[in-house]
């Protein structure tokens, strides 16, 4: 098999690039090491930048996005039993972000590869990427019992965290950076009413929570526990009433309880890959980063990888010009960095860390009050909450 660019991982990243790039004439291949329903199974964040949500447009995918998603134009942050609301439209000169869950954004991905004919290969198993640094860098899979290759120009690792590709990056070349946080997120998905039309983030003494939502039908809130805690020793009972603990009581008055239909724990983690090219693999996403899902962050800092990558090899294809490839992850990294600060911010900011002391926490209530007493420091919590420019 032959194509342009052949892209290891079916996730949003990997299809998000694969349509793109077959809108503007550039053949590509996506292999996927699980199935599709599983990948469709998987519930992750539902908050999009303005410039996330354009993307989609921009690949034919977000007609359902604008018709069912919700434009947030504020949130909430919960402090000492009072509820204070961060304007994003007014201090980042009228953007939003849009709610949007990725199973759903993921499903419109697919909906679109297979509309157009898209070549989208499920259950790929043993992928490795070969010659990287050589000008014909080819892929292997496994199919049953036969090995496939793929010949291409260019090999893109959307393949998340564990997968393949960073590993195919000399330890010699490759530099990682990580921040593992002591705590991590007990969430639970429910059919029920959000508590509130814009998300809650709630700083407490007992831990951090966060009341989020995925429609006008379906809740998603979360606690902070700690590492040791499984998720099958939290009943929903004992969820709920520790959830009501930390908002304040005009929120949890009309918080409406019902059964889990989802609960696990998420570890939070900082994680930043360098550098993002070698040869001619180019990672993108998870692959190369992952922020704890504080501020928002994850598949927001996937998208700009996956801007920069489409826009570099469009001009590669259509105009003779390498410059973007040559300076894609000098490019990637400054954004991702940005996102990694105010990811740490917010992280930092909003949850009881166990060594804090009493020094610690007065800071920390400082921070708040001095949030929301000055235009300028919510001016910069929107600008990066909406997402900083591409």
């Amino acid at each position: 098999m032959k194509t342009q660019v052949c892209i290891i991982g079916g996730g949003p990243s990997g299809l998000m690039l694969s349509q793109l790039l077959h809108l503007k004439g550039i053949d590509n291949v996506v292999l996927e090491k699980h199935s599709r329903e599983y990948v469709l199974s998987r519930i992750r964040a539902g908050v999009l930048e303005h410039g996330f949500a354009k993307l989609m447009r921009e690949a034919q995918c977000g007609e359902r996005m604008d018709r069912e998603g919700e434009i947030h134009e504020g949130f909430f942050i919960a402090h000492q039993g009072e509820l204070k609301r961060v304007d994003l439209h007014h201090f980042s000169g009228g953007n939003s972000v849009m709610v949007y869950g990725q199973t759903e954004l993921t499903r419109d991905l697919y909906d679109a590869r297979d509309r157009m004919g898209g070549v989208v290969i499920h259950n790929a198993e043993d992928v490795a990427p070969h010659d990287l640094t050589s000008a014909h860098p080819y892929v292997t899979y496994r199919s049953s019992d036969d090995i496939v290759r793929v010949d291409c120009d260019f090999v893109i690792g959307a393949d998340g965290f564990h997968g393949v590709s960073r590993k195919s990056i000399p330890k010699t070349v490759l530099h990682e950076y990580e921040k593992v946080y002591p705590f991590g997120w007990l969430g639970v998905l429910s059919r029920t009413r959000p508590v509130s039309p814009e998300i809650i983030y709630a700083k407490h003494e007992r831990g951090f929570a966060l009341c989020s939502l995925r429609s006008q039908v379906l809740s998603r809130y979360y606690i902070q526990v700690p590492l040791t805690d499984k998720a099958q020793d939290w009943s929903d009972d004992a969820f709920w009433s520790e959830l009501k603990r930390r908002l304040p009581d005009e929120v949890s008055a009309r918080l409406m309880t019902g059964p889990s239909i989802e609960k696990s724990i998420a570890p939070l983690r900082s994680f930043v890959a360098e550098p993002m090219r070698y040869g001619n693999l180019f990672l993108a996403g998870d692959a190369a980063h992952i922020v704890p899902p504080t501020g928002a962050r994850g598949l927001n800092s996937a998208g700009s990888d996956i801007y920069y990558l489409y826009h570099a090899l469009v001009r590669h294809y259509k105009e003779a010009d390498s410059q973007g490839l040559e300076q894609y992850s000098a490019k990637a990294l400054a954004r991702v960095w940005k996102a990694q600060r105010f990811s740490w911010w917010m992280t930092t900011l909003l949850h009881t860390f166990p060594e804090n002391s009493d020094y610690d926490r007065n800071l920390k209530d400082v921070e708040m009050d001095y949030l929301f007493s000055s235009d300028a420091a919510q001016r910069s919590l929107a600008e990066n909450y909406v997402g900083l420019p591409y």
